[in-house]
């Protein structure tokens, strides 16, 4: 048996490397030290230490020397022998940062002799200098070219996979091989010059039916000091991630079966552009460029993969053992596994910022004073008492389980009329399919009417998203249906890191599940869900997700705050496109608080990254809604802006409904909601959770001077009367800073026995009211809420002539509504009606006066060219809606070009002749301009958002 030991600048690893050897309790024949340009003395320190101990033989060779011909070198060495004898049987491969434990080649001849069918043997490696950590119990490779090693990250070694077994491939640090198993099989590629070559070897000796064995009584401590990047060589430079997956491609490449290569080529090209995104979107870019270049590299040398796959097959005369090699390899699903294990980390990291603040801030709290802040007892958590038993058993006796799973049962028995479909009150009928939310987000200029260059909602881009894999008609409903769970989810979350800021041991989980609760009713109970207004039902699952990510700005590290800045801003872009007033009332509580923090403050104003990431929230919207907004400012559509979302005109809301939680003639009995502006000012009493309810009640101020003008002001809109500007985001923004300080001022009940008897009745009183409020309102929803939710009114649209405007964009139906003595009114019928998206475009385009003019003439006195206007226009049919003026039809009647048409009783219809052509393309190249800045922006905020995870090479 001989050592074969490959050092380059390993002097740091070197000399506990050489006492190990040395250790050994099985001492070698020989040992072959290969040195490839060491410039650290690691050639001599191998001659110190072994010349007088070991048979020694020294090579050296160039910097640029890759293991694989360092190995190959080592074996000529073997074979110099003369007349001594064919050579080792077996040769030790170690590293110069591989220590061998005293017994681990001890343990591998033992291992070697016990199972003589072995040619490859491997120890266990464990990290040094930790000495405790597993590295690997052999190794294989997944489909997409992960190093897998079967271990979770930073696994200590307690003897848990202790035992023999096989595997595809060894490391080569400790890799105990037959001499002549090496020689036959090649050597290790010299195409692999630093990484993956073991991978190599290992797959193809199960190939050739060579069996390799991992023996855990064989330890030894690896440094891995060049894939850590502790070691830098001329072969990898600082590009270890170029070189580690360039070998991993390679590998599956050239190892691969050949009928299904191409499908691996095409898998491995698209997996690495993935992960290419995958690295950029957690800011690893040089990673990013490292994975791109190898995937570059081998796809250039299409020579290299061809070589190495005919050397493999003419290695393989004796057939190969598919089923073996197929065997060893790692499951097709594990890097469908990995991927979910990483989207998880993600969305874990990056949602518990606000909570990682509150629990470093709790324990400063507990450290500093114990007895400070209410209250003072723990607030026991209820799955400890449960922790021995089994899942079902823990959830029906945990009351607050319970009581959330029958919450969220009657929230969804209150929204199942969204089975099927929903339409009615503010919520049109949803498209007929997700592309005409696409080309309604990418046109510059709508066909809508007689035209519009009116832009589009902003909220049409996040529903031709999220309706690819569902469709308009269901995202409509699951928006409808679980924006309620939602909102109580964001809500749980919220109130618990408030609570935790207020209080070291934050609040009970009952006075949680009342916070939440009451928060996912407010849409609900204010009429907002009966009424259609489906921008408001979002917003509210929306808006306890932003404050959410809005509570790191308390962050006391300047990177943490800026992400919760982006966040923050994403969150509030989203909010704003389905509840547009909200940038106001969040442009004026930043503006205020902000405003207090320099009075406050006055020393941290010169810190950028306090005040920097408020602002920036701010201006987030304003970058991603670009292509909304900007158009708006010069096209007519800037009263948008203001206004609720959906079809207009809705009923007024008077302030009286806002300070009952209802919208204007919608939602439940005003007593409901009058119960929560109540206990909010009684959660002023508690003198230890004053200044934060103080604060939720400046919150809710500057949300109510933002309502006022809103509240008086009334916007001119198509149409006969005017509309309100929304509200919802008011009334929204003022439910939660009640809730929230009723909350806070929840925390000191649990004193409740210590107060007098007149104090104790009042706020038994009071705790009975909140308990019984929010549950009212479930019950009145579950029963009568949706009621108000109407079906659409029938169309004055004959059914043919409707079907033939769905074909056909120029085939639109111009309605007329109304006489000559009370006034005509119309509007055009095109495509398949007005759907989610249009009715906002419509109602905002500003009258057309020529064609006003033509219609005009049309309806009082014969008009020739009148038709061929219209036709023009792009209008085939026109009705006359019931019930129908006689002068108006005897005047459509004598108009050359119309042709009477059926229609249903009580109306007139005609159609134009000749029929109108394909109406006129336009083409926006500034939409386009604005479209490519908001395409842009949107994944790098993204990506600003996600936090830099520190992550292992061999993912």
């Amino acid at each position: 048996m001989a050592v074969l030991l490959v050092s380059h600048d390993g002097s740091s690893w070197l000399p506990a490397v050489l006492d190990g050897l040395i250790a050994q309790t099985t001492p070698p024949a020989r040992v072959v030290a290969v040195d490839t340009g060491s410039k650290d003395g690691s050639a001599d320190l191998v001659r110190a230490a072994l010349a007088d101990r070991l048979p020694l033989e020294q090579r050296s060779l160039a910097g640029d020397t890759g293991f694989p011909d360092a190995v190959a070198e080592g074996l000529l060495v073997l074979a110099e022998t003369g007349t001594e004898g064919p050579g080792p049987e077996w040769v030790w491969l170690l590293h110069d940062d591989a220590n061998p434990a005293p017994d681990a080649l001890a343990a591998l001849l033992a291992a070697a002799a016990a199972r003589p069918d072995a040619d490859i043997l491997g120890p266990k490696l464990r990290e040094w200098p930790s000495l405790r950590r597993l590295l690997e119990l052999g190794v294989t490779i997944s489909g997409t070219g992960r190093r897998e090693t079967g271990l979770e990250r930073g696994e200590y070694d307690q003897g848990q996979h202790d035992q023999v077994r096989e595997v595809l491939a060894v490391n080569s640090a400790g890799m105990l091989v037959r001499r002549q198993v090496l020689e036959d099989l090649g050597g290790f590629d010299a195409a692999l010059p630093i990484f993956g070559n073991d991978i190599d070897l290992g797959w193809r000796a199960a190939a050739a039916g060579r069996t390799t064995l991992v023996v855990p009584d064989a330890v030894v401590f690896h440094a891995e000091a060049a894939h850590r990047g502790i070691r830098r060589t001329p072969l990898t430079g600082r590009h270890i991630h170029f070189q580690e997956r360039r070998a991993a491609l390679f590998t599956l490449l050239a190892n691969g079966r050949g009928a299904t290569l191409p499908l691996q080529l095409l898998r491995l090209t698209l997996g690495s552009l993935l992960r290419v995104l995958g690295l950029l979107g957690v800011r690893a870019v040089g990673e990013a460029l490292d994975e791109l270049a190898a995937l570059v590299s081998v796809l250039r040398h299409p020579g290299q993969v061809r070589a190495a796959r005919r050397a493999r097959r003419a290695a393989a005369s004796g057939g190969t053992d598919r089923a073996r090699v197929r065997r060893l390899l790692a499951p097709w699903w594990l890097p469908y596994r990995h991927g979910l294990d990483l989207a998880s980390d993600l969305v874990a990291a990056a949602t518990n910022q606000a909570a990682d603040v509150a629990e470093r801030r709790r324990i400063a709290a507990a450290e500093r004073d114990a007895a400070a802040g209410p209250p003072p007892a723990r607030h026991r958590d209820e799955d400890e008492d449960f922790a021995d038993t089994g899942i079902v058993v823990r959830f029906l006796t945990n009351p607050v389980a319970v009581a959330t799973a029958v919450t969220v049962l009657a929230l969804l028995i209150g929204v199942r009329d969204v089975v099927g479909g929903i339409a009615g009150g503010a919520l049109s009928p949803a498209p007929g399919n997700v592309g005409e939310w696409w080309a309604l987000h990418l046109e510059g200029r709508h066909p809508i009417g007689f035209g519009s260059d009116v832009p589009a909602p902003p909220y049409v881009l996040p529903l031709a998203v999220l309706g690819l894999p569902f469709g308009p008609s269901l995202l409509m409903s699951l928006l409808m249906a679980f924006a309620a769970p939602l909102g109580l989810w964001g809500a749980w979350r919220f109130l618990r890191v408030v609570a935790r800021l207020v209080t070291p041991y934050g609040a009970p989980r009952w006075l949680l599940l009342w916070g939440s609760l009451t928060w996912a009713l407010v849409p609900l109970v204010a009429g907002a869900w009966g009424g259609g207004r489906w921008g408001i039902v979002v917003a509210a699952a929306v808006l306890p997700w932003l404050a959410h990510a809005a509570l790191g700005f308390a962050d006391p590290d300047p990177g943490h705050r800026w992400r919760a800045g982006w966040r923050t801003g994403l969150a509030l872009a989203l909010l704003t496109a389905v509840a547009p007033p909200a940038w106001l009332v969040v442009t004026l509580l930043v503006a205020v608080l902000l405003g207090l923090a320099v009075r406050l403050l006055p020393s941290e104003v010169g810190d950028r990254s306090v005040w920097g990431p408020p602002v920036a929230a701010l201006v987030v919207p304003l970058l991603v809604l670009l292509p909304w907004w900007l158009p708006a400012l010069f096209e007519g559509g800037l009263a948008g802006t203001v206004l609720d979302v959906g079809r207009w005109p809705t009923a007024a809301t008077s302030g009286w409904d806002l300070l009952a939680g209802r919208l204007g003639g919608l939602g439940a009995p005003a007593a409901v909601g009058l119960v929560l502006p109540v206990l909010a000012v009684l959660a002023l009493l508690p003198r230890a959770t004053r200044i934060p309810v103080v604060v939720c009640w400046l919150v809710a101020a500057v949300t109510a001077v933002v309502g006022v003008p809103l509240a008086v002001t009334t916007i001119d809109i198509a149409g006969p009367v005017g509309q309100q500007p929304g509200l919802g985001a008011v009334l929204l923004v003022l439910q939660g800073a009640w809730i929230t300080a009723i909350l806070l001022g929840g925390l000191s009940l649990h004193h409740l026995g210590d107060r007098p008897k007149p104090a104790q009745a009042a706020l038994a009183l009071s705790g009975v009211a909140g308990l019984v409020a929010p549950l009212v309102g479930l019950v009145w929803f579950a029963g009568w809420g949706a009621e108000e939710l109407d079906d659409p009114a029938p169309s004055d649209v004959p059914v043919y002539m409707a079907q033939r405007a769905e074909r056909a964009e120029q085939d639109g139906v111009l309605v007329l509504r109304g006489s000559t003595d009370a006034g005509l009114r119309y509007d055009v019928h095109r495509g398949d009606g007005p759907t989610v998206g249009e009715d906002e475009i419509a109602a905002l385009t500003p009258e057309d006066e020529q064609v006003t003019s033509t219609i005009r003439s049309l309806v009082t006195s014969p008009d020739p060219d009148a038709a061929a206007r219209l036709a023009d226009l792009g209008i085939l049919y026109i009705v006359q809606a019931a019930p129908a003026d006689g002068s108006v039809a005897a005047s459509l009647d004598a108009t050359a070009g119309l042709v009477q048409a059926s229609s249903e009783r009580g109306t007139r219809a005609w159609q134009v002749s000749p029929e109108p052509g394909p109406l006129p393309s336009h083409h926006a190249w500034l939409r386009w301009l604005l479209l490519l800045v908001q395409a842009v922006a949107i994944p790098v905020l993204v990506v600003l958002c996600l936090p830099p995870l520190r992550r292992n090479r061999d993912e």
